[in-house]
């Protein structure tokens, strides 16, 4: 018997963590939990901590520290710690896979430190990334790991591309599902609440992305990781609204061959891959019900409805540190779109905003990109300040 793969799991309460323990405790004598980390949901975390029996446990604040700890066993042997650098020790810990699934910014000094200790990375926040592609690109070669997508698209791409050369690939098409407003016509929009933008037709996600999927902002993100992950100029790679999400995306070659990863819509088939790269785990999922389904249909996305996806082909063509604006932005927005605080048409034009105001560098540096995002924020929350 081989021995167990560790992980290190970087957001465990949110879907895709949630999700991935979930594949863990389906094979247990394959992995072993060695740090777990969350923002505020305490409660989600610490039943994770009794059940997977981690080394290390990571909140976002003393004040969750405290509640943690109350939460636990007595006799349960886990350190518990806080903040930034909390969740870089985490990334840090000895393990074989560290799982980056925290949302937004937020994700990316703890995925940077995963890759500075030489461990491996199956990545979810999408938003590394975007902010910081070329210099974590650079540093994933520079230390030799693995960075192994979680992203269902992404995953799909890389299980497209395996066996075949890069210099036959034509061009990528990303799809979407087009989320639960692709029919509705423009003059709704300003009603649209949060109520409506978190029912997703197809994926159960957490908030932040279900509402990027919703202004299409999320496969704006995605166009920009695809291009950093597989080595492509943003003019080849195109977005196709997929409504049935059974296409997780496809790769089309220069002889006219197009290949596309088919499944239902459920993360655990790519979180196992990742995990599990290059076998493949009996995960017995549903297939698609082929017979019930009348057709797999396509149509190209409306960028007059959803500014959002132009906004960030352009941020990621003209790249530097426009790209980390555009997310830094987006953030912002969605959580006042959340809180109720602006309409939902106003995210694109809070977006759009940042991204004129901002004077663009070159994005070579680690803190200019970060001190961009920091920028973005600042001037997004005065802007929505200033409509309210």
């Amino acid at each position: 018997m081989s021995t167990p793969k560790r992980l290190t799991i970087l957001g465990s309460t949110g879907s895709i963590g949630t999700s991935t323990l979930d594949v863990v405790a389906r094979f247990p004598e394959r992995f072993v939990v060695r740090a777990l980390t969350a923002a505020r949901n305490i409660e989600r975390l610490a039943q994770q901590v009794i059940a997977f029996r981690p080394e290390l446990a990571v909140v976002l604040d003393a004040e969750g520290a405290d509640a943690l700890h109350r939460q636990l066993p007595r006799d349960l042997d886990v350190t518990i710690a806080q903040g930034a650098e909390g969740y870089c020790t985490a990334a840090r810990i000895e393990a074989d896979t560290v799982v980056a699934a925290m949302v937004g910014a937020a994700g990316l000094m703890p995925t940077l430190a995963a890759i500075e200790a030489g461990r491996d990375v199956a990545l979810a926040n999408k938003e590394t990334l975007v902010m910081a592609g070329d210099l974590v690109m650079e540093r994933i070669k520079a230390r030799r790991v693995r960075l192994l997508p979680i992203d269902s698209e992404h995953s799909a791409i890389f299980q497209c591309l395996a066996g075949n050369r890069s210099a036959d690939v034509d061009r990528i098409l990303l799809t979407a599902s087009g989320g639960p407003f692709r029919t509705w016509p423009a003059e709704r929009f300003d009603a649209i609440g949060p109520q409506e933008a978190l029912r997703h037709p197809n994926w159960q996600m957490g908030a932040k992305i279900t509402i990027d999927s919703a202004t299409l902002m999320n496969k704006g993100l995605e166009v920009i990781e695809a291009g950093h992950l597989f080595g492509l100029a943003l003019d080849r790679i195109e977005v196709v609204v997929h409504p049935q999400s059974i296409i997780h995306s496809m790769v089309a070659f220069r002889d006219g061959s197009v290949m596309a990863q088919l499944g239902i819509p459920d993360m655990r088939t790519a979180i196992a891959y990742a995990l599990s790269y290059p076998e493949r785990m009996a995960l017995h999922q549903a297939l698609p019900d082929w017979a019930a389904m009348e057709a797999l249909t396509f149509e190209a996305p409306d960028l007059s409805r959803f500014p959002c996806l132009d906004l960030a082909f352009g941020a990621g063509r003209a790249g530097g540190t426009l790209p980390a604006v555009l997310n830094a932005a987006n953030e912002v927005a969605v959580e006042a779109f959340l809180d109720r605080r602006i309409a939902f048409t106003a995210i694109a034009r809070c977006v759009a905003g940042a991204l004129e105001a901002h004077r663009p560098g070159s994005g070579s540096d680690l803190d200019e990109i970060l001190a961009a995002d920091g920028w973005a924020r600042r001037w997004t929350a005065e802007h929505i300040g200033k409509l309210r």
